[in-house]
Order: structure tokens, then C-alpha cells, then sequence
């Protein structure tokens, strides 16, 4: 098995962050996740991957600095956790979990959560997978998510929702609304330029909200903060394919029926 290494304000400006490599339609996007992790390892935030061009890391940290609609004192959460292609089925997921696993131990946490989709969510780790490592499901909600929770403390409280998820809706309620972070190097880019010309083309009202703050993100209407996408109020989608043209009706109608 490789090494792995941990970015840190000192390497990440000479090391990748795994997604949106050589992809330079996405360079503006990809800059702006470095900026934004940079600002997070100041608040615990951790990145470790392979070292390796490849797509094999966890990322993670203090469960009261997340950029999440949650509340889960001294939990660690885990964000994007992804093992990709040729990596997959070698141990490496077992591992970067373990490495964790054992930073929640160190620290003293009481567990490590995160969110899931009870169906295939994009940008969002392996339900299945995951609850075979231990991980419970502790809540879910209307619109497709669950929060799951590995605990390490018998007596510590289950991690919740926060009360701004749990309708599944927006407060806008006409056409089409998207809230993203930069907390992924594709999201920018999407969001503001392939979903505006699909929008444009249908004739949609279109309203994109940049959560550029923790406590924004904390506060927002879904827990995918990464990228959502709400249709007439109500939450549609995480899948970033459906601002392009090509895709948005396709995906739109198969989430209707």
C-alpha cells in the first residue's frame, strides 16, 4: 500500500488536491477550494490522500467548524471521502477511516459523523459501505439524506440536523435556486456559468447562492453544501451534471417520477 501524506498550509500550494486535476475550464474553482482549505486548517481542518495523481482521500474535521447543517459536539466530520477507480478494493478506504478513526481517539471526540444520501447522492460517500464499518444512521429527513454516526462515547448525544433541512425546501419557490461552497474545485464553475446558460435556454428564473461562510453553510437549506439544486422550493438534486444543458431535462424529469 502507498503512503499517504497530509496537506498543510506549507505543501498545498505544490501539492494536488485530487479532483479537477488538469481540468482547466474548472482552474478559477480549483484555486478557490485551495484558499478555502488553507482557511480550514486553521480550524483542525485535516486533507490526507495517496500520494499519488489519483482520487484517494478523506477529508475532515471538528464537527462545530463544519461547513454542514448539523450539530454534533466533539464529533469529527467527515466530508468528501472518495477511493476512485484501479485504487478501489485495496484497502485504502479501510485505511484513510482508520486514520480517522484514531484522530477522533487522540483528540477525544466522541465519535465521527457524516452525511449520506438514503439513495446514491453525488459528492457524498457509500451509505452501504460505510454502515458496514460501524457507522449507525442516526437521523433522516424528507429529501433523501441521512446523518450517520460512528460513536466512540456510550454517553454522548446523538449528532442532528439542523432545523434548516428538515422541511427539504428553500424560501425561494419559483424556478430554479442553487446553493454551493467551495468546498469542491468543480462546484464554482457550474454553478455560475453551465447552469446559467440552461437556465436562459428554458426560460427558468435562476437565483445562485454562494455560502462563502461557516455560518451559512450551518444555516443552509440543505446538507449538501457542496451543491444543491431546489426547483420551485423544493430540493431536486446534488448531481453537478445538471447544469449543462445536455443533462438538466434528463435528470429533472428522472427525479419527478
Amino acid at each position: 500500500m502507498g503512503n499517504f501524506i497530509k496537506l498543510n498550509t506549507e505543501n498545498i500550494a505544490s501539492e494536488h488536491i485530487c479532483c479537477a486535476i488538469s481540468d482547466k475550464k474548472c482552474a478559477d474553482s480549483y484555486q478557490a477550494k485551495k484558499d478555502w482549505l488553507k482557511k480550514e486548517f486553521n480550524n483542525g481542518y485535516v486533507f490526507r490522500r495517496l500520494d499519488e495523481r489519483a482520487k484517494v482521500f478523506i477529508e475532515y474535521g471538528p464537527a462545530e467548524n463544519a461547513w454542514i447543517p448539523i450539530t454534533a459536539p466533539h464529533y469529527l466530520n467527515v466530508n468528501c471521502f472518495w477511493v476512485s477507480g484501479k485504487y478501489k478494493k485495496n484497502g485504502y478506504g479501510k485505511a484513510l477511516l482508520q486514520s480517522a478513526i484514531e484522530d477522533a481517539k487522540e483528540q477525544g471526540k466522541n465519535g465521527l459523523v457524516t452525511v449520506v444520501g438514503t439513495k446514491k447522492f453525488y459528492f457524498m460517500s457509500d451509505t452501504k459501505w460505510l454502515l458496514r464499518q460501524g457507522f449507525e444512521e442516526v437521523e433522516k429527513i424528507s429529501s433523501g439524506f441521512s446523518l450517520l454516526a460512528l460513536g466512540l462515547n456510550e454517553k454522548s448525544e446523538n449528532p442532528k440536523f439542523n432545523a434548516s433541512v428538515i422541511s427539504g425546501e428553500c424560501p425561494d419557490k419559483e424556478g430554479i435556486v442553487v446553493y454551493y461552497s467551495n468546498r469542491c474545485p468543480f462546484a464554482e464553475f457550474h454553478a455560475k456559468e453551465s447552469l446559467a446558460e440552461t437556465a436562459e435556454k428554458r426560460n427558468l428564473p435562476l437565483k445562485v447562492i454562494k455560502l462563502k461562510t461557516m455560518e451559512e453553510a450551518q444555516n443552509a437549506p440543505s446538507p449538501a453544501t457542496i451543491f444543491s439544486l431546489f426547483l420551485d422550493g423544493k430540493f431536486m438534486t446534488t448531481d453537478l451534471s445538471v447544469c449543462m444543458d445536455s443533462r438538466f431535462d434528463k435528470v429533472i424529469e428522472k427525479l419527478k417520477k
